[in-house]
């Protein structure tokens, strides 16, 4: 009888030691839950990055009025500002107005089917940096060197891209002029005719 009682234990003993080395059951399976929820958020975190691309727009300037203007000017969101860039070619040396104009319609050969200066506030024609009324088209003067190229950048607050519809730039036109913005003379800035023209379009 003895020895079947420590038969017994010595039984139990062993089967208590192999229990003890046993791995938890399902460990391996949440290692693998694990490696999948990591690769899930990276997933997630990669689609967030994708999705903070701020929104560029674009017009691709085409000649009018019988010159050789060509080039792009590039809209980008900057937190709350759009960032404007020009790069521009064939323009005639000195200065020449650029603004924004509230038609996206280039289709005239003068430019004239663009309409009149962007203006939603229905403000008096001026600096949109540097008066207290202006419209929302009018950018500024590009200074063009004698190789007839133009470089020009500003960041404005009040226009958006693909925003609300007073300060959407989408759908507007923008056209060089063949000369100066004096910012003071109604309603264009004495700047003449149009020489380049392009409709501002979402990329």
């Amino acid at each position: 009888m003895k020895q079947l009682f420590l038969s017994i234990f010595v039984f139990a003993f062993i089967m208590a030691s192999i229990s003890s080395c046993t791995p938890p059951k399902g460990s391996e399976e949440g290692d693998s839950d694990t490696t999948v929820m990591e690769g899930e958020e990276m997933e997630t975190m990669g689609d967030t990055e994708e999705m903070e691309v701020e929104p560029t727009a674009v017009a691709q300037l085409e000649a009018k009025s019988g010159s050789n203007v060509s080039g792009t000017v590039t809209f980008t969101m900057e937190d709350d500002q759009v960032h404007l860039m020009v790069d521009l070619q064939g323009v005639p040396p000195g200065k020449h107005a650029i603004h924004i104009h509230e038609f996206g319609d280039c289709s005239a050969p003068d430019g004239t089917s663009a309409g009149g200066h962007w203006n939603p506030t229905s403000e008096d024609h001026g600096h949109i940096n540097e008066t207290d009324q202006f419209h929302y088209g009018d950018i500024g003067n590009l200074e063009v060197g004698e190789d007839s190229t133009a470089t020009f950048e500003r960041t404005v607050d009040v226009w958006t891209i693909g925003g609300e519809e007073m300060s959407n730039i989408v759908g507007q036109s923008v056209i060089v002029h063949a000369g100066e913005d004096d910012f003071t003379t109604q309603p264009t800035g004495a700047a003449g005719g149009r020489i380049a023209c392009g409709v501002i379009e979402m990329q």
